[in-house]
């Protein structure tokens, strides 16, 4: 119950600013049509509940399933499958991100269905899948996390002079939307689970990076679809 209340509160936190800017600026300079604005206000309702069940659904299931599967996986002594198992995981949530989703039906409609919203979809799930793949083989290996960010952004810059102008601004968007509220939770919990049992519950900190690692796989890989487009 405790949970509960804390989520509320959180998402009530979160969605109040906007809509108080919201409402003095329709109070004060934009005059919205009231059918926008009640619009707006049951949106805005609505938005809230989604929010709140969606992170407790999080919270009470996401979370611990992500964690256990990466406790787990470390204690069959198979590396491989733990990498390939950071590799299905990192793309399947990223298929149910609904920030992924939102973006690519954006670029979808402005593009007039050129680039397709499936295609673009599941071009940043393979590149989220393939940065947890490399995250899980960085916790495992206890390789440092600055290489890995520094070649992952070298080849970002790299690919940069080839892709079209169009791509690159999609690139970024696609990086900052895999930072969402379905993928980072699960990501962390799998990276949690896999640290505490190699490296022990004193370093917890080896589950983290992980998130930066999984952001670069979604620009390097629209970067790649903006030259095969291109």
């Amino acid at each position: 119950m405790q949970q509960v209340k804390d989520t509320i509160k959180e998402v009530v936190f979160a969605v109040l600013p906007i809509t108080a800017v919201v409402i003095i600026l329709q109070s004060t300079l934009i005059g919205l049509p009231m059918e926008v604005f009640f619009q707006f206000l049951i949106g805005v309702v609505m938005v809230s509940i989604g929010l709140i069940l969606f992170l407790i659904g999080v919270h009470v299931g996401l979370l611990p399933v992500g964690e256990m599967i990466g406790s787990t996986l470390p204690k069959s002594k198979k590396v491989w499958l733990t990498i390939v198992v950071g590799f299905i995981l990192g793309f399947v949530v990223t298929v149910a991100e609904p920030d992924v989703r939102v973006l690519a039906q954006q670029i979808d409609d402005v593009s007039g269905g050129e680039i397709s919203q499936m295609v673009l979809i599941y071009a940043v799930a393979l590149g989220v899948g393939i940065f947890v793949a490399l995250a899980m083989m960085r916790i495992i290996y206890n390789i440092q996390l600055k290489w890995l960010l520094l070649g992952g952004y070298s080849v970002v810059f790299m690919l940069a002079m080839f892709t079209p102008d169009t791509f690159i601004p999609i690139s970024y968007d696609a990086g900052g939307v895999t930072t969402g509220p379905m993928t980072v939770p699960f990501i962390l919990a799998l990276g949690v689970g896999v640290a505490s049992v190699l490296k022990g519950k004193t370093s917890s900190s080896d589950s983290f990076g992980l998130v930066a690692l999984a952001s670069i796989g979604p620009i390097i890989a629209v970067q790649i679809l903006g030259v095969i487009y291109g």
